[in-house]
């Protein structure tokens, strides 16, 4: 689906170069260039753009990856060169701050303060695309963390959405007993999920704490976590952190009963025509701990974003602008089966449809995920550190302690 836009980095070098992205080019464009990490959505992507097209007279082309490292390095590079997106997706959080402080992100305040008026974006998003008191980038797409469930199999053992964490580790019980793994996990990119849930959902403060600086990965709290983790890994509970089996095709093919990821995910089930309600299902995560005031939900929103030295500064921010609009949101939610930024949207999916609304009004404390939250020198850390430990459950102290030197090092220079 998506092998034309699937690019390397030398590739995608060329064909920039060879498209005449310039930065200094002056004349106006009829179709924007959108360089992206997610290469399986491209069917959506140019939806989008032949919408965009009709709309506002602006089309756009995007070029996906799949590969993030990758990715970063083609975006990161572009700042040092002439060859430039006009849009590109990113991270919130420290990625963000890092690009914004090198003067690389064009500044959509403006945009930001005319979406909250008119009502097509919440104020509660503005504060994860805020720095220095200015607003870059504009909400792509946001994602609230939960548990998608093959419904198939849960209806096979008589199996219901579990309300508490002890509902939660009977149902995996249940579910090993027969033969079926419980959860997936991976050792690559993602090895950080479980990590932040059970953080959350033990201590959702101390979460913070970390991602601040004010707080050790070496603390008593963080070490209980991942003993937590650990037993899971020892009950047999997972699926091999090395297995290279597609999620998606995880969920459907039963090889393990849970997923969790954002709502985003809901696109890989739609992408492989199951039904929600029907094949699947999707449940909010209790708290390890019960006696927390709010059940601690993972949220995410990732930018899309355009260069302050871009071909045509003044397309970007139009073509930004559109994008928070209800006619646009309506149709990249809908497209994807996923939910929106834009609080008009309305959500088909029930089970989405709900948690989007609960979220909104304050049910859930929502927790920023650890991927954005955390600086990017002590993720890179945490994420090698989190892939050996699912392999090896054992090395649990030495993986936190090296992380903390990268966190210790990182705070040392950063307030």
């Amino acid at each position: 689906m998506f092998r034309s836009r699937v690019v390397t980095l030398g590739v995608a070098a060329l064909v920039l170069t060879a498209c005449g992205g310039n930065g200094a080019e002056t004349q106006k464009k009829s179709e924007l260039t959108l360089y992206n990490d997610k290469g399986a959505w491209t069917k959506y992507f140019d939806e989008m753009g032949a919408l965009s097209k009709q709309s506002i007279g602006l089309g756009m082309k995007p070029t996906g990856y799949t590969d993030s490292a990758q990715y970063q390095a083609f975006i990161k590079a572009s700042f040092r060169t002439n060859v430039k997106p006009d849009l590109f997706t990113w991270q919130t959080g420290g990625m963000l701050e890092e690009i914004v402080k090198q003067k690389q992100v064009a500044d959509t305040t403006d945009i930001w303060q005319q979406a909250i008026q008119s009502g097509d974006l919440s104020k509660d998003l503005a504060p994860y695309y805020t720095i220095g008191g200015k607003q870059y980038c504009v909400p792509m797409n946001v994602a609230y963390w939960g548990m998608f469930y093959n419904k198939k199999i849960f209806d096979k053992y008589g199996l219901t959405a579990p309300k508490t964490w002890d509902d939660l580790v009977k149902v995996a019980d249940t579910l090993k007993k027969n033969g079926v793994k419980a959860f997936y996990h991976t050792s690559v990119l993602f090895s950080f999920v479980w990590f932040e849930q059970l953080m959350a959902g033990s201590d959702p403060d101390l979460y913070d704490r970390l991602a601040t600086g004010q707080a050790k990965y070496t603390d008593p709290g963080v070490v209980q976590v991942m003993e937590k983790w650990k037993s899971l890994i020892d009950a047999g509970y997972f699926i091999n952190p090395g297995d290279k089996t597609d999620p998606g095709d995880v969920l459907k093919n039963g090889k393990a009963a849970m997923v969790s990821f954002g709502t985003w995910f809901n696109t890989s089930m739609t992408q492989r025509n199951m039904k929600p309600g029907e094949d699947y299902d999707f449940f909010v995560i209790p708290n390890v701990n019960p006696s927390l005031p709010k059940t601690s939900m993972i949220f995410e929103s990732g930018p899309l974003c355009s260069l302050t030295k871009g071909a045509d500064p003044a397309a970007n921010q139009k073509y930004l602008k559109w994008w928070t609009t209800a006619e646009a949101q309506e149709k990249w939610a809908s497209s994807r089966g996923d939910v929106s930024a834009n609080p008009k949207v309305s959500i088909s999916d029930k089970a989405l449809g709900t948690v989007t609304k609960d979220a909104g009004s304050g049910q859930y404390r929502l927790v920023n995920r650890y991927f954005e939250a955390t600086p990017p020198p002590v993720l890179t850390a945490a994420l090698d550190g989190f892939g050996k430990f699912v392999t090896e459950p054992g090395s649990y102290k030495e993986v936190l302690d090296t992380i903390q030197k990268a966190a210790d090092e990182y705070w040392s220079t950063h307030q």
